[in-house]
């Protein structure tokens, strides 16, 4: 009897590793590090399909609206040129967790806003936690694969969410608003931080190391660039006085950076004249992109009289084919160089901006919906082939920093843009409308010229 009990004893004991940390999970790191860096994407373009219903529930104007998307775009640009240094330095997957919670919780915040105000700068408070998450997952993905080979496929994976995310941002947000209320296009994102933070429980721990922090850089470029998206929007005797300090705050950046060890922006990368087209690029396209998603999310409902749901419909031609675009565009970059891509996404891109110069109010939905699409496949065609390019112009050791400089450079753009874009069309929209197209377009043809130029001889970037 006794025999028998010490048997079943021993059958219902448990190993101390048992009840010690389970194994980090590869593909549970994957899982997480692609939730937050889609949740990231996700609230860039979700947001501006509902901005019509935000504006009949807390009032505010074209400017509030604007500020709606751009206090989020901008804090996440700014911040991104340093929080990769900073997820070194507290490791990636303590940075990751910290902001994805920092992320989920001023959803939260977004959600419950009961005024404009609260609502601009829980948004802002949102970006910063996106600056964070968009490094560290990355990080924290490749750190989840030993083999180089499975470790490029995971990447690949992470990046594809990113897009997907992007494509399904006006349809969700349009959904969400008809459905239930603006407010839900923020409360989504709660179960879905939840779920990051339950997953990272099997992701491997990050070791902390050493990396420089330019302070006096990241400061001096936030407010160079807040000051001046609130010159563009708002204008009149504020707007000059914010000019002013845009420009102070710009040329102290300039010098601060020509002068540190470890500047946030290494003004010697941009003497590769590969770096300096390819960032002029990046910072075209997105001023057509996101800009355009801007201002048609709103054309679409304030102009014709479309539901939330009608809008972010029909936005899904042009939104569907952006991740194919992105495989054929990396695989034409394979085979035949980065600049023939780029050539020709921005070419197409160009006449689908020239072709969307004869909307006006009376243009079927549908044939709008449709003549979106040229431009949307040529930005998609043109970014993969600029990123790899950009990558192949830097030393290896500053891979990292190069890609966050061109996503910076991106995101700030695209925020300049729906600031300069706003103001246009809040004075007669379809006559804005037009003329942002014909800025955007003139943008596009510019870097489409430089593209075409083969790049020579340049000196290292120091």
């Amino acid at each position: 009897m006794s025999t028998n009990r010490s048997v079943k004893d021993d059958e219902l004991a448990v190993s101390p590793d048992e009840l010690g940390p389970k194994k980090p999970s590869s593909a549970l790191t994957l899982t997480a590090g692609l939730l937050g860096f889609a949740l990231v994407c996700l609230d860039a373009s979700i947001v501006n399909v509902a901005l019509p219903a935000i504006g009949s529930s807390l009032g505010g104007g074209m400017s509030g609206l604007q500020w709606v998307v751009d206090a989020y775009t901008l804090a996440f640009a700014a911040l991104m040129l340093s929080t990769g240094a900073f997820s070194d330095r507290a490791g990636a997957s303590r940075a990751y967790a910290l902001g994805a919670a920092v992320f989920t919780l001023a959803s939260a915040a977004c959600g419950l806003a009961p005024n404009l105000a609260t609502l601009i700068g829980a948004r802002m408070v949102q970006g910063v936690a996106a600056a964070v998450v968009l490094p560290a997952s990355l990080a924290l993905v490749r750190q989840a694969y030993a083999d180089p080979a499975r470790r490029a496929r995971a990447v690949a994976v992470w990046a594809a969410g990113g897009s997907v995310a992007v494509a399904l941002g006006p349809v969700a947000g349009g959904a969400l608003t008809t459905a239930w209320d603006w407010r839900g296009i923020f409360f989504v994102n709660l179960p879905v931080g939840a779920l990051i933070l339950v997953l990272l429980v099997r992701a491997p721990r990050s070791q902390p190391r050493p990396a420089p922090l330019d302070l006096p850089g990241q400061v001096t470029a936030v407010v160079a660039l807040t000051a001046l998206t609130f010159a563009v929007i708002e204008g009149g005797t504020a707007g000059w006085a914010a000019l002013a300090v845009a420009v102070v705050a710009a040329v102290a950046f300039f010098r601060i950076e020509a002068r540190r060890p470890h500047p946030v922006v290494p003004l010697g990368l941009f003497r590769n004249r590969t770096v300096a087209v390819t960032v002029a690029t990046g910072a075209a396209v997105s001023v057509a992109f996101y800009s355009m998603v801007f201002v048609f999310s709103l054309f679409f409902q304030q102009v014709q009289g479309r539901s939330a749901l009608a809008a972010g419909l029909m936005f899904l031609p042009m939104t569907g084919l952006i991740a194919v675009t992105n495989v054929l565009a990396g695989k034409l970059a394979s085979r035949h160089g980065a600049r023939l891509p780029m050539v020709v996404g921005q070419a197409l891109a160009v006449v689908g901006l020239l072709v969307l110069l004869y909307v006006n109010a009376g243009t079927p939905p549908v044939l709008v919906a449709v003549l979106l699409v040229p431009m949307a496949l040529g930005c998609a065609l043109t970014v993969p082939p600029l990123t790899a390019a950009m990558m192949d112009a830097v030393p290896a050791e500053r891979a990292g920093l190069a890609a966050g400089l061109l996503n910076s450079a991106r995101q700030m753009a695209g925020a300049l843009g729906i600031a300069a874009f706003g103001t246009l069309i809040s004075d007669g929209f379809v006559a804005g409308m037009r003329l942002s197209l014909g800025i955007s377009a003139t943008l596009l043809t510019v870097t489409l010229l430089l593209s075409c130029r083969p790049a020579g001889p340049s000196a290292s970037p120091s």
